[in-house]
């Protein structure tokens, strides 16, 4: 099988070597060329046709994002993995480059002992990454609806639960990751009012990066969103996004539902985690109850989902061809748990739907 061609685009020699001896780690990557700055990037890409890139943001003469928005306006659709710094700045030209059309990102190393162990980590975030954003030969390949392209295998044809018996909803969970903040973006600005009750949601992202996430989906549509700080009673019209390295619970506090933020142990290898949040969800509420299962990679969700199944609560889930990995909602839909399978732009009006003849307030 042929490896995964990537290019390397960075301004820090260094840190060009850094990530290409983490990619020397696996045998099915291939290191194809690098480039210094996002306008040496364009040539790259044309002359070497690379199956991925990872992209520095801050560069001399074109920065990451406009490396971004230029390849994707000539039509270039290989993914771009951003490679980001931990910071508020960071996080926020991290959101500004999906924004643009990268596919994900990783974070650099920071408060590392070693080259050797700077090496190691990001291999650990990057290759599994590159596995799941570029096909195996002959494979469909993910799809943005935003970046139009052919899919190049059939879609996985899977059948849906039959609908559930009528049930209040009371709270609408949802979980997301890679390709994730895009697709929150699309639900969340085409709702047509404010939910009529409370919204959770499990993104995977650090920490600092889900503050700024929260902040940008806040200014988009009819919803506040908050990134949850624990303690806040549940109320319609809100999103409370689940902050970075802590899970997001529901709990009861007398007449009322509160968020609770925990330091557990990381479940599906994520915290937060979006079986932790289905499951405490359904603890408190049992099948009132709507969960969505949005693109990302992994099967963090099939767990909880079958809570919400087995409670008698409704779970939807992002199609395959709008997914940019089809991980986590395709675990869902595999495992015959998907009472509905949608494109990202269906999402909103499910919700709202579902929502609109029997939503009560929590």
């Amino acid at each position: 099988m042929a490896p995964i061609r990537v290019l390397v685009v960075d301004d820090s020699v260094v840190v060009r070597r850094l990530v290409s001896d983490a990619l020397a780690q696996a045998p099915d990557v291939e290191v194809v060329g690098v480039a210094a700055n996002g306008r040496l990037a364009q040539a790259k890409v044309a002359q070497l046709r690379p199956d991925a890139v990872t992209m520095d943001i801050e560069m001399p003469e074109m920065n990451g994002i406009e490396a971004v928005r230029a390849l994707r306006a000539a039509g270039h659709r290989m993914p771009i993995v951003m490679f980001s710094t931990l910071t508020e700045r960071g996080a926020a030209a991290t959101l500004d480059a999906l924004a643009a059309g990268a596919t994900d990102y990783v974070a650099k190393p920071s408060n590392v002992g070693s080259v050797q162990e700077s090496i190691a980590r990001v291999a650990d975030e990057l290759v599994p990454r590159l596995r799941s954003l570029v096909p195996l030969p002959g494979g469909a390949m993910p799809v943005r609806e935003r970046v139009a392209r052919p899919v190049v295998a059939p879609v996985r044809a899977v059948a849906t639960r039959p609908a559930p018996a009528p049930h209040a909803v009371r709270a609408v969970v949802l979980g997301s990751s890679t390709g994730g903040p895009e697709a929150l973006s699309r639900v969340l600005s085409s709702l047509t009012a404010p939910p009529s009750v409370p919204v959770l949601v499990v993104q995977h992202m650090p920490p600092v990066f889900t503050r700024q996430l929260a902040a940008r989906l806040d200014r988009l549509g009819p919803a506040t969103v908050v990134e949850s700080a624990g303690g806040e009673t549940l109320r319609a019209g809100h999103v409370y996004i689940a902050p970075g390295d802590h899970h997001l619970e529901v709990r009861r506090a007398g007449a009322t539902l509160q968020t609770v933020l925990t330091d557990g142990p990381p479940v599906n290898f994520c915290r937060p985690s979006v079986d932790v949040l289905f499951r405490s969800a359904v603890h408190e509420l049992g099948g009132d109850l709507l969960a969505v299962v949005l693109t990302g990679m992994g099967a963090d969700g099939r767990a909880g989902c079958q809570d919400v199944v087995a409670a008698g609560g409704t779970v939807v889930v992002q199609d395959e061809p709008t997914s940019v990995v089809w991980g986590m909602p395709g675990a869902v839909a595999q495992a015959g748990l998907a009472h509905q399978i949608v494109p990202v732009a269906e999402v909103a009006g499910v919700i709202e739907r579902q929502l609109a003849p029997r939503g009560v307030p929590a």
